[in-house]
């Protein structure tokens, strides 16, 4: 297929790079056709010259589709998570700025690409139109490839332009992604209008400073934007509700078991069902990042299916969500396995899956249900279970059934998290011990012996109501990738912040005083190893007071003047900018 008019030349709106805002965005845009003779093929690629591997789009095209084409005439959405090919990079620059003030649970991932599908199945056209063939049946997928996890976002926007698509196809598709080229940089704190169609998405993106469970946003007036743009109260959260609602009774069970990043698959009868259930639970254990794998849509054609179904080893620590039968068989040794079928009610209440014994589990007619010999830690909480089956039964609106089951997540994991976070804040060396003259002293080593002696003093009891047995819930976290992945993040920020007090402490030193009475060599050392503490805080784009940076660079050039001029041309070049 031709590529899109305009799209050979690289530069366009002054000298802005093409597609630069649109790859702050968007990996891609695919359109993957599949035809019952030739398969799966990705028909369309938006930008044209986009460097996905071979590997990567015969994944696509896989994951892009149901498992059987078989279902109902009509439209689905759903999501799959891929793993990039090894070898290539994302943009690190593009990713730091923005990983640098997003919530950890929204940043940009490194190593993986998100997908999010329109799948349309259409009865044939007699007449052959564009590159849709003459078959019983045309099966089409739009597709937004993206490191983003902005489930919602991503979603509505797919809801907006893939009708048109269908429709108008490739015209309406470049006309799409040149509006997506002009939209600006997801900045975390900012409200953004984001213009497609003639008419624009409103949108905040979260910060890492926003109180967690805080109030909804707010649509703001904003003046020449017609028509007034729609509002989307979020960029990636979930209907909890409709996700959890056959599995109330069991919420804490499945919080517990994604905490503890165990090895679950949950199978599901569509892939839309599947992939919400996956990222839910992920979702449950927010502010805490989910640091196992997860897949919520995974085939038999996955190239890690191999590494995920061997029988050889443990299972591993994934969240996999799948919908064909075969995968019953298949993951029979796995320990925690939750089978979900089409919602079913008695009288008003949707009938809740039972706990069953993984023997129980047979490859045909299985019956929905939670197959796991798992024991919870801590006990149910009754009250908020009969508080959302009489929410049910009293048809409370699903938004705010939803609002309730992620303020009681939110609440258990941070009564979980806050003990964790304050011993671990008693691991940093005190201000007073940071000198300039010094290397920062380090921080000190996670005991997890000392942390459990704090918790009759710090522990959940003192936020949460739940009863239970907590230490051993903590026990088992630290053998969890999850813990392994919160321990390493707040380690990395905690050095971070030493190595910008550090700075500010050497700033506020009297440094010109310190090189009187000091050899040419020593000078020339602190101007050195100055420099690369400069240039490794200008990296990491580490949190400073205003100035530290002009001033620490200012001495270091005036020091550069008093030495002999045969010094010059050796540190000159290193200079900070």
């Amino acid at each position: 297929m031709n590529p899109p008019h305009g799209a050979g030349s690289p530069r366009h709106d002054g000298g802005r790079r093409r597609w630069s805002q649109f790859s702050c965005w968007l990996e891609c845009v695919c359109v993957v056709t599949f035809d019952l003779e030739l398969g799966q093929a990705v028909e369309l690629m938006f930008p044209p010259d986009v460097k996905l591997t071979e590997k990567e789009k015969t994944s696509i095209c896989y994951l892009s589709f149901p498992d059987s084409y078989s279902g109902c005439l009509g439209d689905t959405q759903f999501s799959f998570r891929l793993r990039q090919s090894v070898g290539r990079r994302s943009s690190r620059v593009r990713d730091d700025v923005y990983n640098q003030d997003a919530p950890v649970t929204l940043q940009r991932e490194a190593s993986h690409f998100f997908g999010y599908v329109y799948f349309r199945q259409v009865k044939d056209v007699s007449v052959k139109r564009g590159y849709f063939q003459k078959v019983t049946s045309v099966f089409q997928s739009l597709v937004l490839v993206s490191r983003l996890p902005f489930t919602h976002l991503f979603h509505s926007l797919l809801h907006i332009i893939a009708p048109e698509f269908f429709e108008k196809l490739e015209p309406s598709l470049e006309a799409v992604c040149n509006e997506i080229d002009q939209w600006p940089s997801p900045t975390p704190g900012l409200t953004l209008n984001l213009p497609v169609m003639g008419g624009a998405l409103q949108v905040r993106i979260p910060s890492k400073t926003d109180k967690p469970g805080g109030s909804p946003v707010r649509h703001i007036t904003t003046e020449n934007v017609l028509p007034a743009p729609t509002l989307l109260p979020t960029l990636h959260e979930l209907d909890l509700f409709r996700s959890f609602q056959s599995l109330l009774v069991h919420l804490q069970m499945i919080w517990e078991l994604t905490l503890l990043g165990e090895p679950l698959v949950v199978m599901a009868p569509s892939p839309n069902v599947s992939s919400e259930t996956v990222l839910a639970l992920v979702s449950s254990i927010s502010p805490l990042k989910f640091c196992c794998d997860f897949r919520p849509y995974f085939t038999i054609h996955d190239n890690e299916f191999r590494e995920y179904t061997t029988r050889t080893q443990a299972p591993p620590n994934v969240l996999l969500g799948v919908t064909n039968p075969f995968f019953i068989k298949t993951f029979q040794s796995w320990p925690h396995i939750i089978r979900l079928g089409d919602v079913m009610t008695t009288g008003d209440l949707p009938k809740q899956v039972k706990v069953k014994k993984l023997s129980k589990l047979k490859i045909l007619d299985t019956k929905p249900g939670i197959y796991t010999s798992y024991k919870t830690f801590l006990h149910k909480d009754k009250i908020l279970i009969k508080r959302l089956l009489k929410g049910i039964q009293r048809k409370r609106p699903s938004e705010v059934q939803s609002a309730i089951l992620r303020r009681h997540l939110l609440e258990l994991t941070q009564s979980f998290i806050i003990p964790l976070e304050r011993y671990m804040a008693s691991l940093m060396p005190l201000q007073r011990s940071v000198t300039p003259w010094k290397t920062p002293p380090l921080i000190r080593p996670f005991s997890q012996d000392e942390f459990m002696s704090t918790l009759d003093h710090t522990g959940p009891q003192l936020t949460s109501l739940l009863k239970g047995d907590w230490t051993g819930l903590y026990r088992k976290f630290f053998r969890s990738p999850n813990f392994d992945g919160w321990y390493r993040q707040r380690h990395k920020e905690m050095s971070q912040k030493l190595e910008s007090l550090h700075l500010e402490i050497i700033c506020d030193a009297d440094l010109i005083g310190w090189t009187k009475d000091k050899s040419e060599v020593e000078i020339v050392d602190l101007i050195l190893k100055l420099r690369e503490k400069l240039n490794k805080a200008q990296r990491q784009q580490l949190q400073m007071k205003d100035g530290v940076f002009e001033k620490l660079d200012s001495f270091v050039n005036s020091i550069i003047r008093t030495l002999p001029e045969d010094l010059h041309t050796v540190l000159r070049p290193h200079e900070t900018t």
